[in-house]
């Protein structure tokens, strides 16, 4: 990207994608700069704003779809607070067209009440200096009680975080910012202007390699683990890209610089998460508290039911709450404004490094720990406005990987723990990778290097319990949508089967039974043979595990690695491999899940998520595998992800 082209976004000027990359011009109205405008920073005072880049823009008027909040009654109070004509009984009403006075004007439209806002725009040095001596004691209280017990990690960085923001609420981030782009000016874009255009993406793709080729071969060679098993699980890798980049959509198209730094950073949490303590102890706190905040949706369960009820394994009590207690919760946090920047602040990141929008890599990053239906929720106000390679992303993200919610299900069952979590984390930027060589971006973006915001929605609640209570109806909604396609798609599931097996009976297919899971066991064969798994006779076990995956859902195949005794003879290298091909959302039901709840978003792109589900189906599946053929590289005691007892005995 060009120096004035790197300005422009930066400061959030709207430029014509399809002139500056080759892109074509997207006509949505949310990128017509007339409609667009900033909201006021209430925490920051004239000094932090010094010299500020804002990349979050707001746009009204931009959307076709229905909104989900109800249009507000003309007895509403906000009208009186608007002094509107009709509340005042001055309006016409016609009985054919209804009101036919003249409405609010742009200016007057924001139905919240702003009286705490105005006192503390005024005084918000103090409040802010409030909330830091708050937090200062907390931090020195825990350090000097609980600090042996508790550790003191994790509440100095919680303070460390809260004392940066609110510092910066007061001074200018330029001060941080400069410095770093003079740094990285000087240093790395110097170093990368030394080799010729033509030749950065070959060298950063042997680079990659060699990364892979020395990390994976330099250690020794233990059981299963020989080097022969790596090369078959890096060959697997390359036949999985090469597969991927035969059947793109627009081979053309494909920014190699995305797939190579996405396969890069899935390598380097590899190693972080699979050889270094540190690195399983940062993701699994970061998991134990989305797991943690899902859970909190069952104190509701338990009382609109029982505490016995709520301890069952349904999917109906266990998960499909913590969804409307999810996205309930997404609505209060956009109406304050939260999540916006965090968009933000992603947007500019991997718009840097691997050059993807900012919703794409909001997504993929929340998948691993919220699932795919709650991290759909985190975007929606973009979804109606995604290109179709940015659908394709978000349904790939989702299923690449499992969702927090279900993660204790499966450890339950005596799945290692490390195991799972480090595919999860793999997971994003494999799946932004490879959604990107399948599917590559033709169009142009709301959410590349800046984020544009469709507030016509997000701003319509009266204040935080509106938003609340508006989001509980539409988790809701989401939440029937999901159940009722479920049923329908594994009954249909059922239906197949039984006709395949009366049809089986005749030509003497009897043990096993004739069955779609058979008959994709099969046809997995090669993909287990791919992924490195022994030749010892493992592979049709494998095969069949990944087959049951994709047809039914991975915890029926858990609970058989786990629980059939046909399994119980599996290597420690193919039960790592399968465990780490297993974790994902890439099967047939989950099909449902993602065009259900898209589909509740954004109902005008219903066939749009229709036509694409299928295609991101097959790339989240292979971002797994990638995955799975990774962790065959890296993983030499294997023998302590091998825990057949642990669940089922």
């Amino acid at each position: 990207m060009s120096a004035p082209e790197s300005a422009d976004a930066s400061k959030g000027t709207h430029t014509t994608a399809g002139h500056t990359h080759g892109l074509t011009s997207n006509p949505d109205p949310a990128l017509d700069s007339s409609k667009e405008h900033h909201h006021r920073h209430l925490h920051h005072d004239a000094n932090a704003e010094r010299d500020r880049d804002d990349e979050v823009v707001f746009s009204t008027g931009t959307t076709n779809e229905k909104s989900t909040i109800p249009d507000a009654s003309p007895r509403d109070d906000e009208l009186h607070r608007r002094h509107h004509p009709e509340k005042a009984g001055m309006g016409v009403e016609d009985p054919e067209k209804g009101s036919v006075s003249p409405g609010p004007s742009r200016d007057e439209t924001d139905p919240q009440r702003h009286t705490f806002s105005t006192v503390y725009a005024k005084y918000r040095i103090f409040f802010h200096l409030f909330i830091w001596l708050l937090f200062t004691g907390w931090w020195i209280a825990g350090l000097i009680l609980r600090r042996h017990d508790l550790g003191w990690l994790v509440p100095f960085l919680l303070y460390l975080c809260i004392t940066l923001r609110i510092i910066f609420f007061h001074v200018p981030i330029t001060i941080i910012s400069k410095p770093m782009h003079l740094v990285w000016n000087n240093t790395g874009v110097r170093f990368a202007d030394l080799v010729p255009e033509r030749l950065k993406i070959p060298a950063g793709a042997l680079l990659v390699i060699a990364v892979i080729l020395v990390a994976s071969f330099v250690s020794e060679e233990s059981r299963d683990n020989t080097r022969a098993n790596r090369a078959v699980s890096l060959f697997g890798i390359a036949v999985f890209i090469f597969a991927l980049w035969g059947t793109s959509k627009h081979r053309k198209a494909v920014k190699w610089h995305t797939v190579i730094v996405g396969m890069l950073v899935q390598f380097i949490i590899a190693l972080f998460v699979l050889r270094t303590k540190a690195g399983f102890d940062i993701f699994n706190f970061i998991s134990g508290l989305a797991r943690n905040l899902l859970k909190f949706a069952g104190e509701g369960t338990t009382f609109l039911t029982s505490a016995e009820v709520a301890a069952l394994p349904w999917f109906l009590v266990s998960v499909l709450p913590a969804i409307i207690f999810f996205v309930a919760l997404v609505q209060l946090l956009y109406y304050w404004g939260v999540l916006q920047w965090f968009i933000g602040k992603f947007a500019i990141f991997f718009f840097w490094s691997m050059r993807v929008s900012g919703a794409e890599a909001v997504v993929a990053a929340a998948s691993p720990f919220i699932g795919q239906g709650e991290s759909a929720m985190l975007i929606k106000p973009f979804v109606a406005h995604l290109t179709q390679a940015e659908l394709h992303q978000v349904m790939t993200s989702g299923f690449a990987t499992i969702a927090g919610s279900v993660l204790v299900a499966y450890i339950g069952l005596g799945v290692n723990p490390q195991a799972l979590i480090s595919s999860c984390v793999m997971s994003i930027p494999a799946s932004l990778a490879i959604s990107k060589l399948r599917y590559p971006e033709t169009e142009e973006t709301l959410t590349a290097g800046r984020v544009v915001i469709p507030d016509d929605d997000e701003h319509r609640s009266a204040n935080g319990l509106h938003a609340f209570a508006n989001g509980a109806w539409l988790g809701l909604k989401i939440a029937g949508m999901i159940l009722s396609t479920l049923l329908c798609i594994l009954a249909l599931l059922g239906l197949v089967n039984g006709l395949l097996t009366w049809w089986g009976h005749y030509l003497n297919i009897n043990e096993p039974p004739l069955t779609v899971q058979l008959i994709v066991g099969y046809i997995c064969y090669p993909i287990a043979f791919l992924l490195g798994v022994p030749r010892n006779g493992d592979l049709l076990k494998v095969a069949q595990l990944i087959g049951i995956k994709l047809i039914a859902n991975e915890f029926v195949a858990y609970t058989n690695l786990q629980t059939d005794p046909s399994y119980a003879d599996l290597s420690p290298r193919s039960r790592l491999i399968a465990t780490y091909a297993l974790c994902g959302f890439a099967n047939i039901g989950s099909l449902g899940t993602q065009i259900g709840v898209l589909s509740q978003i954004a109902p005008g792109r219903s066939g749009d998520v229709s036509r694409l589900a299928i295609s991101a189906l097959i790339a989240g599946a292979l971002s797994t595998f990638t995955s799975a053929s990774i962790a065959g590289l890296l993983v030499t005691d294997q023998a302590q992800f091998f825990s057949p007892t642990a669940g089922g005995a």
